[in-house]
């Protein structure tokens, strides 16, 4: 193990407090946070500096009331005072709600209702939106680019409280990719755990530096780099938002070595055309979902090392697969991260033979090593378990994979991904997988309709790679037919300018099987449709 890492183990890091504490004593005069403002203009902390930058944002959140135990809710996008509100609140025992901060006033007030926060925090450019949600409840405004953060008074939290491992830290609500979201408890225990195990992971060090451009609102920002820099003593270089067409000059002009993005980020990236830019010095990089072998090659070259994929949810904590070895494989989600344990299950609790089908589960102490329950929910908590014939509680992922010989885990769908067609299993995955694989096709989702003869069939919607020129929907009928059986092709095919998402690029399913499901989602519809015969 590196010497970096042992001298963490003489110091308290069982809460993320503390880790932030031992973080500033250690490195506090070493570069902490790089911010990026919308005018590219850039703003740099030290450790020391942005703890001071904590206590004047703990003494305005005492202000209104915030104790050990109170909730902060957050609806702000990647800035400084996502960052110190964040912290602040850990520091000082409490714990944060963070919202998509362009989500709607319904989306916001269910998120309050749910969580009784003491304060709310919002952009001023967003306040009126957000005071509509909020009812009778304070609000703290905030400039996004201002790295003044004016908004913080002059007093500063001398006293703090001495939180506990088991303390809650953050309720984040699910992406709601296939209905309403739930609630999942984070401890400070939980965000310790997390920056440690991806920290070394990644093998980051103190002059390494993370690259954010996801959302801070988001597990993957939270755990897989923003705690993986404080346990390391690591910098982090923070985009305001996401810029396909600036992500590799920004790693340049900020001299990160570490990124981490998902596969619709990666394809946004390569659809713009991206060309080599000088001085990359990335040696690392996350991302999660599959991309296209040829697609993993151009952006490997782009960013000069081979992104290595992962495999986790935000009720995992961790990253709990990861792709460790020498020479990744882009299709593979890799072996299990150290201080993670993880199976294929068969439906009877058994593990399942190497190269057979099954379902990813994982075994972690909750509150510790896996997220604390749902919020509110004891009924769900108990369903996503099971206890295992080795007479272990697993955790349910309800994603599908198989793992070889030596370890190595396959992504294979989501149980929902296995529909059903005249009692034959079709896996949405492969059907999308082929639909990609046109040379016209920049990305597809499928997904199963009700079928009066069939049960259920597949039904895909793509878009194109150039909308000006889209492939014909008979084209896009045979080229299924010729590589799929009968029971896989797509009943239908509809053409869309884009897929609806989650903010961070999941496909939010349950809008193409209902596009009024949720009235304020975008609204993607489908430009034409073609039955295909059976």
């Amino acid at each position: 193990m590196d010497s970096s890492f042992e001298s963490l183990e003489s110091v308290d890091t069982s809460t993320f407090a503390a880790a932030w504490q031992r973080a500033v004593t250690l490195h506090g005069g070493a570069p902490f946070l790089v911010f990026e403002g919308p005018d590219t203009a850039a703003t740099e902390w030290t450790y020391a500096e942005f703890d001071h930058v904590l206590e004047r944002a703990a003494a305005t959140l005492a202000g209104f009331g915030v104790r050990r135990g109170s909730s902060v809710h957050l609806a702000l996008t990647n800035s400084p005072a996502f960052i110190a509100l964040w912290l602040a609140a850990i520091r000082l025992g409490a714990w944060i709600v963070p919202s998509d901060p362009v989500a709607t006033v319904q989306e916001l007030a269910g998120h309050i209702a749910r969580t009784h926060p003491a304060v709310g925090c919002c952009a001023t450019a967003r306040a009126q939106t957000y005071n509509a949600a909020v009812g009778g409840l304070p609000v703290l405004e905030f400039d996004e680019a201002d790295t003044e953060l004016r908004t913080f008074g002059s007093d500063l939290m001398t006293e703090w409280p001495d939180a506990a491992p088991m303390d809650r830290a953050a309720v984040m609500f699910t992406s709601g990719t296939t209905g309403r979201p739930k609630g999942v408890e984070v401890t400070q225990a939980n965000y310790a755990f997390a920056g440690r195990t991806m920290a070394e992971a990644a093998g980051l060090q103190p002059h390494h530096r993370q690259l954010v451009v996801l959302p801070m609102f988001h597990a993957n920002a939270q755990y897989y780099s923003v705690a993986a820099a404080i346990w390391a003593g690591a910098s982090v270089a923070l985009m305001h938002t996401f810029s396909a067409s600036r992500f590799l000059a920004q790693a340049a002009h900020h001299r990160a070595t570490h990124a981490s993005l998902f596969a619709a980020p990666i394809r946004m990236i390569l659809s713009r055309g991206a060309t080599p830019v000088a001085g990359i010095e990335l040696q690392h990089c996350w991302y999660a979902m599959n991309i296209s072998d040829q697609q993993y090659t151009t952006f490997s070259d782009l960013i000069g090392c081979r992104p290595r994929q992962l495999y986790g949810m935000t009720e995992t904590i961790p990253a709990v697969l990861t792709d460790g070895g020498d020479v990744p494989v882009p299709s593979s989600i890799g072996f299990v991260t150290a201080r993670c344990s993880v199976a294929v299950q068969r439906p009877d609790g058994t593990s399942t033979s190497p190269d057979e089908e099954g379902e990813i589960v994982v075994c972690a102490e909750p509150g510790i090593t896996m997220f604390n329950g749902y919020l509110d929910d004891p009924q769900t908590t108990e369903r996503s378990t099971r206890l295992g014939v080795d007479g272990r509680r697993w955790f349910l992922t309800g994603d599908r994979a198989r793992c070889d010989a030596i370890g190595r885990f396959t992504f294979l769908g989501r149980r929902a991904d296995v529909l059903k067609v005249a009692g034959e299993n079709v896996s949405t995955i492969e059907v999308e997988q082929v639909l990609c694989a046109h040379p016209e096709v920049l990305e597809a989702a499928v997904i199963g309709m009700p079928d009066d003869v069939r049960d259920e069939v597949p039904v895909a919607f793509v878009v194109p790679r150039d909308p000006s020129q889209p492939p014909t929907l008979e084209d896009l009928a045979n080229w299924c037919s010729q590589r799929l059986t009968k029971a896989k092709c797509p009943r239908s095919i509809s053409l869309l300018d884009e897929l609806p998402r989650t903010s961070v690029g999941k496909i939010r399913t349950f809008l193409l099987k209902d596009p009024t499901a949720e009235t304020t989602a975008a609204t993607t519809t489908a430009a034409t449709t073609s039955e295909v015969p059976t």
